[in-house]
This record gives C-alpha cells, structure tokens and sequence, in this order.
C-alpha cells in the first residue's frame, strides 16, 4: 500500500497558485504523464464551482495530470476514483473513524468533510486535485470539515500521504481501466455516506428532497422521489 506506483512522476513546489493550474500549464506545455504535482502553499487554490480552498501549512494539496484516452463525460468517473483513493488513505491514518465518501466526490470522517476532489480538463488532459485536511480546517463551511486533530490522530508529513494516496489512486485508475466504472462504483457504494437516507441536492436551478437510492452506470445519483426515481448528473448533497 505504500509503494510509490510505477510509471508514475512526480513534481513538488514549495508554491503555486493553485495546483490544478499549474496542471493546465503543464499538459499545455506537452509535459509527460501519469504526473503528481504538490504544493506546501496554494496562493489560489480553489474547490467545487471556484470556491476557494485554503491549503495551510501541513494539508495535502495534490493534483495528478493524467491523459486518459477516454471522452470526458467517461473520465468524469475518475472523480470516484480519487474520492476511494483519499478515504482509504485517511483511514489508514485514523483506522478508528468512519470513513465514508459522500457524493459526488467528497471524503467524510465521522461525518465530516476531510478531502475533497475536483477534476478539470482540456484537449486530451484531465487534472485531479485532491485536498486533503491533514493538519487542520476550515471553520462555518456549508457542510462541516474536520481534520485529523480533531480525530485525536498525529497528521503525518504531506509526503506519507501523498505515498499512500498516490498508491491507491493507482489500483483505482488500473481497475477502471480493465474492468470499467462497474468496480469503482461497486467500491464507492460500499463506503456511501447516507446510502438509503433523506438528503437534500442543491442542482443548479432548484432543490429536490428525497432518498439517496445510490449512483448509477454513469455516477449520477439516484434521487427516490414520491413521483419516482431521478438521476442526477451535478449538483451537491446535504444531509
């Protein structure tokens, strides 16, 4: 679970504006893949519907440029990839907490937020920035996050968590590559947050309550309505 993966690089800067973009610069520039790109400082780094993301000193922040030979509707499934890959990682580190990952690609510990993925992309890139809250949180976000501290735990240097994520992330990309979305979705559904429980999903335009039924063929989220089931392709989950 440890060993660094092969075939895959790695670059580490002491600051970027944000990791995803440096990413963007790279795969632009014709720069090799599978690569792993760190910060110990994002000065821009940002999550979901260009949210900031406020690193800090001691947090993970991560992307992998990868050019996956797949449409970008397909690679969209690498997100649950990551989200496997950051929640086998936390709990490697905290064995103890309930680690589960909540939909479409956030990482809860004992119900809180802890990583969180987002995937950006160009002609023939995909970039998959992972962060996640080793040393510390950010307090009064939407949905609440936590930290390793907070669970009692010694965060790790950003090193060992890369290591492992980096790992992880591997087996998840190899399974999707030789068996389809069918393992990933498997694997995710097993540790799904809420599975079966009312949520509310904020969509774009509206809010729809009803029970999270699970994810489809394609990652959407099944919504149980009293009118029926609907598949939901983005948006975000409250419980």
């Amino acid at each position: 679970m440890t060993t660094w993966p092969a075939g895959y690089r790695r670059k580490d800067y002491a600051e970027l504006d944000s990791t995803n973009e440096e990413a963007r610069r790279l795969a632009e520039a014709g720069e090799e893949t599978p690569l792993w790109i760190s910060a110990t400082r994002q000065t821009a780094g940002r999550g979901r519907r260009g949210r900031a993301w406020d690193t800090g000193d001691g947090n993970l922040a991560v992307t992998l440029l990868l050019r996956p030979q797949a449409s970008q509707a397909v690679t969209g499934q690498l997100s649950f990839a990551a989200a496997l890959a950051a929640a086998e990682m936390v709990q490697h580190f905290a064995p103890a907490a309930a680690v589960t990952v909540k939909w479409p690609n956030d990482v809860l510990a004992e119900g809180r937020k802890i990583a969180g993925v987002l995937l950006e992309g160009g002609s023939g890139w995909l970039a998959v920035g992972i962060g996640v809250n080793l040393a510390h949180h950010p307090e009064g976000t939407a949905f609440p996050a936590t930290s390793l501290p907070q669970l009692g735990i010694a965060p790790p240097s950003c090193d060992q968590a890369l290591g492992l994520l980096a790992a992880r992330f591997a087996h998840w990309y190899d399974a999707w590559m030789e068996n389809g979305f069918e393992t990933l979705r498997t694997a995710w559904l097993e540790r799904a947050s809420g599975l079966g429980a009312p949520i509310t999903a904020r969509l774009p335009h509206e809010t729809r309550q009803g029970l999270f039924e699970g994810i489809d063929a394609s990652g959407a989220l099944l919504l149980k309505e009293r009118t029926g089931v609907r598949a939901i392709a983005a948006g975000e989950v409250f419980f």
